[in-house]
C-alpha cells in the first residue's frame, strides 16, 4: 500500500460514518473546525454578533469570566471587537478597590471578594433595564442573576450590606433597592457596622450635604 492511501485512509477514520459518504460535508466540517481554531489563536477575526443589546444580551445566560470588583464584571459574549462584554451592575454602587486610576474605598476588597465567590466562573443571567442599556463608558448595565439560584447579584450585594442603592438614575428597581439598604443599614451589616460618612463615594457625600 502507498504511502498516501495509508494517509487517506487515516483520514477517514478520523470522520464520522456519515461524513466519509458526503465529502463536501466533510470539507464543511474541516472548514469550520479550522476557522474556530485560527480565530481563539488570534490569527483571524471572525464576524462578531450584530444586533441592539435587547436581541444579544436580554434574557441570555453567560459565564462570567471575571470579576473586576463588586459592581463590575466580564461575560463570555463578544462586544464589538472585544471577546467579552463588560457589564456594570445597574441601580447600586460598591466601594472601589485599588486600581491604576482608583484608590481604594472602605470596604472595597470585602466586596469585590462577595461578587467573586457568588459569580466568578459561573454562569450569569443577564437582564437589562427598559430605560438604558450602556453607561458613558460602554458598559452593559444589567441586572445580573445567578444562573443555578436565581438570585439577583445587585440585590445580594444590597442586602448583604456590601453596596449602595445608587438613587442617581431612574430604573425599574429603584425603590426595592433603596429599600434594602435601608434594613442593611438599620441591621448594621456588612459595610453598615462601621462606615463613617467621610467613607461614602462622593456621590453619596454630596447628597448628604444637600
Amino acid at each position: 500500500m502507498t504511502r498516501n492511501r495509508r494517509r487517506n485512509l487515516a483520514g477517514r477514520r478520523l470522520l464520522p460514518n456519515r461524513l466519509r459518504r458526503h465529502p463536501v460535508a466533510s470539507l464543511l466540517a474541516v472548514g469550520v473546525v479550522l476557522l474556530i481554531t485560527v480565530e481563539r489563536l488570534g490569527w483571524v477575526a471572525l464576524p462578531r454578533p450584530t444586533g441592539n443589546d435587547y436581541e444579544r444580551y436580554d434574557g441570555v445566560v453567560a459565564l462570567v469570566t471575571r470579576v473586576i470588583d463588586g459592581d463590575t464584571l466580564d461575560i463570555a459574549l463578544p462586544d464589538a471587537d472585544k471577546s467579552t462584554t463588560r457589564v456594570r451592575l445597574w441601580g447600586v454602587d460598591t466601594p472601589e478597590v485599588a486600581g491604576p486610576f482608583t484608590e481604594q474605598m472602605y470596604f472595597g476588597p470585602e466586596a469585590s471578594a462577595f461578587a467573586h465567590n457568588m459569580l466568578q466562573d459561573r454562569e450569569a443571567r443577564i437582564e437589562l433595564s427598559r430605560i438604558d442599556t450602556r453607561d458613558r463608558y460602554g458598559r452593559l448595565l444589567a441586572y445580573v442573576y445567578r444562573a443555578d439560584t436565581g438570585e439577583m447579584l445587585n440585590e445580594a450585594l444590597l442586602r448583604s450590606g456590601h453596596a449602595y442603592a445608587d438613587p442617581r438614575f431612574d430604573h425599574e428597581h429603584k425603590s426595592e433597592f433603596a429599600r434594602l439598604e435601608r434594613e442593611a443599614r438599620g441591621n448594621k451589616v456588612g459595610l453598615w457596622a462601621e462606615v463613617t460618612p467621610e467613607q461614602y463615594p462622593r456621590w453619596k457625600r454630596r447628597d448628604k450635604a444637600r
